[in-house]
């Protein structure tokens, strides 16, 4: 059978339809939008929340947004949020509105979100006041934030975090290195293929296969050249650590404890999905290139030069990490500034006080959680802004990778072992977020 050129052209189509969304407001029409019709003030309500759920926040924070929205515009509003949909329902009283949005993927924005939240915050003193098309327009300049940074920027980001992450891991200069150059490549080749829109499924494999062709490549280059020795090859793990899913991982801990069980467990599984396409491809280069994940050589630093290079590597590490969820220049340094006093005070309790890591990971989440409270009150950047790449250095990638590739050759024991260390540590980090915000947030204690 022939294939015709308007076959293409249906297989290119978009499988997620666009909402005309000035279709709901009148270009002639004085009205505000508090004056106006029910099925107008839903879509504003509606296309809030469905923006900042693209941004990759969570469902509380989108659910407040909306309800924020509904008050100020007298109407009452449920809303049931997903990790790519939003069903909800309006009511002024009189009649009913009941919708269902979705995206047609998922991401982080982090300079879009804040953006959101301020329009959310101003939305009495200024938005209350237009038209709904207005509003419309208003909002169109916000989705229109896109990436900050081209591909080759974004690659250099997952170098450098890819890079502190080595060294936080016990790794020395040429893993350090090595992991610098893998990360960069298989990072630029992840943001390519996100901007032609291709399945998640495919972005993984080949960003994570690059990355470790790309680090015994030039591990084989550094031995003939430099006379490397081949114990080295333990980096290759750190190299695709730029895929770990950070934002999914935490904010779905966060959904659960305030028991928004569908975005929750949706988001949850999302993480887990990219985990394990991850992890199944780095094993199976593992085989294929003969790498084998072994201990790092231990590195002969004084405890106080040790000090110092943890904080240098945390603050590049998070920093790097954050402009790759689109941070501007000052948030993520804000970022990075927490990042690496909580990171650091982790290490520094597991190596002095002999604490648990995974207790120790507690302590430093919570100690992330407790300065972006504080620092929020001053520049009102999103709090989740600022934990979420504070602490995804805390984030066991190594043990994760490692349960699989023990799981890959039957070391049945040691997969377990390394299992349970990551999982208890993922459990406690949003765990530490989490009552940092109960502390700090009053609205967040509570489950009305």
């Amino acid at each position: 059978m022939q294939t015709t050129n308007s076959d293409f052209i249906d297989i290119m189509e978009k499988n997620h339809m666009e909402i005309p969304w000035h279709d709901y407001a009148n270009d002639d029409s004085n009205v505000l939008i508090a004056e106006a019709g029910l099925i107008e003030k839903a879509s504003v309500i509606g296309r809030v929340g469905l923006i900042m759920l693209s941004c990759g926040t969570g469902a509380w924070r989108v659910r407040t947004s909306m309800n924020r929205l509904s008050k100020e515009l007298g109407v009452t509003c449920t809303v049931d949020v997903g990790l790519m949909s939003i069903v909800f329902n309006c009511f002024d009283g009189n009649d009913c509105i009941s919708q269902s949005l979705s995206i047609a993927s998922t991401g982080v924005n982090t300079s879009k979100l804040y953006r959101m939240e301020q329009f959310v915050d101003h939305f009495p003193e200024e938005e209350a006041h237009m038209t709904g098309e207005d509003i419309h327009k208003r909002l169109d300049e916000i989705e229109e934030i896109h990436a900050l940074y081209s591909p080759a920027k974004l690659g250099l980001a997952a170098a450098l975090a890819c890079c502190g992450f080595t060294f936080l891991l016990g790794g020395g200069p040429v893993e350090m290195a090595l992991a610098f150059i893998a990360a960069g490549i298989g990072n630029l080749i992840r943001t390519k293929l996100i901007k032609h829109h291709y399945t998640l499924f495919l972005n993984i494999a080949v960003s994570v296969s690059a990355a470790c062709f790309t680090y015994a490549v030039f591990l084989k280059l550094a031995e003939l050249v430099f006379h490397i020795p081949e114990f080295h090859e333990a980096g290759y793990i750190c190299s695709m650590l730029f895929i770990i899913p950070e934002f999914p991982f935490i904010t779905s801990g966060i959904d659960l404890a305030k028991l928004d069980l569908r975005s929750g467990l949706e988001r949850l599984t999302y993480a887990i999905i990219i985990v394990m396409v991850a992890t199944l491809f780095a094993w199976i280069m593992a085989l294929l290139l003969h790498l084998e994940p072994a201990d790092f050589t231990t590195l002969h630093l004084s405890a106080a030069a040790r000090l110092i290079f943890r904080v240098i590597a945390s603050f590049c590490g998070v920093f790097g990490f954050s402009i790759m969820f689109n941070s501007s220049h000052s948030m993520a340094a804000t970022a990075a500034f927490i990042g690496a006093i909580a990171n650091t005070l982790r290490l520094e309790l597991v190596d002095f006080t002999h604490m648990p890591p995974a207790a120790a990971a507690f302590i430093g989440a919570l100690t992330a959680g407790l300065l972006a409270s504080f620092i929020k009150k001053s520049n009102g950047y999103p709090r989740i802004s600022l934990t979420v790449p504070s602490i995804v250095i805390m984030v066991p990638g190594l043990y994760l990778y490692r349960a699989i590739y023990n799981f890959g050759i039957m070391s049945l024991t040691d997969a377990v072992s390394w299992f349970t260390s990551a999982i208890m540590i993922i459990v406690m980090l949003p765990l530490g977020l989490i009552f940092a915000r109960i502390l700090t947030d009053r609205t967040f204690r509570y489950c009305t």
